[in-house]
């Protein structure tokens, strides 16, 4: 059963505080006189009066003065603006949880670089309790024994049970961090904000000499990407892993769903935004994580990744779907697709004929605006549905290939959702085969998961309904047509 987490303060209640630093998103764009593009999820905003004014002085920083504390609370909520605050670690504020379970390498090699934080070690039944024990001692950190094998969230939700500090501080036995203060300064200091509830570092793969750690160091199923955002549902970085995460105790409630073996991260995370409280990803601070030690323990990590998207379907519905689009925009790719895109040139004419027609009476040069949100919701849909069919349905895709018919699309539809992988880094042909693999592997836990559980919430397209309709993709005026 689902834990109920208390509600977050109401933004509205506690504007960004007069003299704060705050910085414009990288990814913002003024369009037109007062027009602002961005956020997380991306959207458009139109800003009224000075607005505009106010949102270009802090373009690479500035402080939020009186009357513009409000408008600050706005654009931080859409994640369009980030507060810049200044700290130190504050270790007494801070309980570090770390689950264990038999790799007592690892736990000694953690609790050293921890050895100036207040830490407990959950044993979550290792089979060799006593050399735990003794490890944890070593380094002067708590030991809380669970005596039955219960998964992540029951050992972080026992920790987090037995300490009372402010913050909890959740770090993976696998994790290392360089420098654990300095990483939790530059975490910690976000929550000067009292709406973050939680706040992850960027987690990259161990560098390490086989080709499965190169990969990984590359493509962790744990890095989320190298741009700090809000976490979103259906975002740009739509959650955060629990390997290393900073949490507020006060908005933890009874914590992870410990029904959940695999995915009980992303469902707290979502669980919190929907509560009302933010939670950051900061890109800029990177911990890393150790591979698999084994090719058998990559392929199954990637299945139970794969397998844990039906369980969390259940719980949180269309947020699991594979990939989400309208129905033009879908109509629009599929007819590249299948060899004709004049008819996805039409509809790509008649979105943006119906946009232009709304702002023609409010924005100075329409064709120029219609023309950026048209073209870049379109263009970037295609590459982003492609990537999500090849990740979820890569084997039935490659099964499709082997149909004489069929073979040129599935190969197309395949070579570019798996190439869009590679879209901000250069290619390595040692990596390729790794990428098929990682993309097989979760599809199979995927389709596996659904079978397991009898439920298809993770394998369905969430398709949405068009403004645009049929008779402006025909041409034809209000009206044409009846008798």
């Amino acid at each position: 059963m689902r834990q109920l987490l208390p509600l977050a303060p109401l933004p509205v209640e506690v504007p960004v505080p007069t003299g704060t630093r705050v910085i414009l998103d990288d990814g913002a764009k003024f369009l037109d006189r007062d027009l602002l593009s961005g956020g997380s999820p991306w959207r458009l905003l139109r800003l009224p009066g000075g607005s505009r004014a106010v949102a270009e002085r802090w373009v690479g920083g500035g402080q939020v003065q009186a009357g513009e504390e409000r408008f600050a609370r706005t654009l931080v909520q859409q994640g369009l603006l980030h507060p810049l605050y200044r700290s130190e670690a504050k270790v007494d504020d801070v309980d570090v949880v770390v689950p264990v379970h038999d790799d007592i390498d690892l736990l000694r090699a953690l609790l050293e670089s921890l050895s100036e934080l207040h830490v407990t070690v959950v044993d979550d039944a290792s089979s060799d309790a006593q050399a735990v024990a003794k490890c944890a001692q070593r380094f002067g950190a708590d030991i809380v024994r669970l005596e039955e094998n219960l998964g992540p969230g029951s050992a972080r939700n026992a920790g987090a049970q037995h300490t009372t500090r402010p913050l909890l501080w959740f770090i993976d036995v696998d994790v290392t961090l360089d420098n654990p203060l300095d990483v939790l300064a530059r975490l910690q200091v976000h929550f000067d904000d009292p709406l973050e509830g939680a706040v992850a570092p960027r987690i990259r793969g161990a560098h390490g000499p086989s080709r499965r750690d190169r990969f990984e160091e590359r493509f962790s199923p744990l890095d989320v990407g190298d741009r700090s955002a809000l976490v979103i549902p259906n975002s740009m970085v739509p959650f955060v892993p629990s390997a290393c995460l900073l949490i507020r105790r006060n908005c933890f409630g009874d914590g992870f769903d410990e029904t959940l073996r695999y995915g009980e991260d992303v469902d707290l995370v979502w669980r919190l935004h929907d509560r009302g409280w933010l939670v950051r990803y900061v890109a800029d601070v990177a911990v890393t994580h150790r591979a698999r030690d084994s090719w058998r323990g990559w392929w199954g990590q990637r299945i139970r990744y794969g397998q844990s998207s039906s369980e969390l379907a259940q719980h949180h519905g269309t947020r699991l779907a594979p990939f989400r689009a309208d129905t033009w925009t879908l109509f629009t790719w599929l007819s590249v697709l299948v060899g004709k895109p004049m008819v996805g040139l039409r509809i790509i004419d008649a979105a943006r004929d119906q946009l232009r027609e709304r702002l023609l009476p409010t924005t100075d040069n329409a064709d120029k605006v219609t023309t950026e949100l048209v073209g870049r919701g379109m263009v970037r849909a295609g590459p982003l549905m492609a990537r999500a069919a090849v990740r979820t349905f890569g084997v039935v895709i490659v099964l499709c290939a082997l149909h004489p018919k069929l073979r040129r699309r599935a190969l197309t539809l395949f070579i570019v959702g798996t190439a869009y992988r590679w879209r901000s880094t250069r290619v390595r042909v040692a990596d390729i085969p790794l990428g098929v693999a990682d993309d097989v592997a979760y599809g199979v836990g995927v389709m596996s998961g659904a079978v397991r559980s009898r439920s298809l919430g993770a394998l369905k397209p969430h398709i949405t309904k068009s403004t645009l309709g049929l008779r402006n993709v025909l041409g034809l005026k209000p009206g044409a047509g009846n008798l």
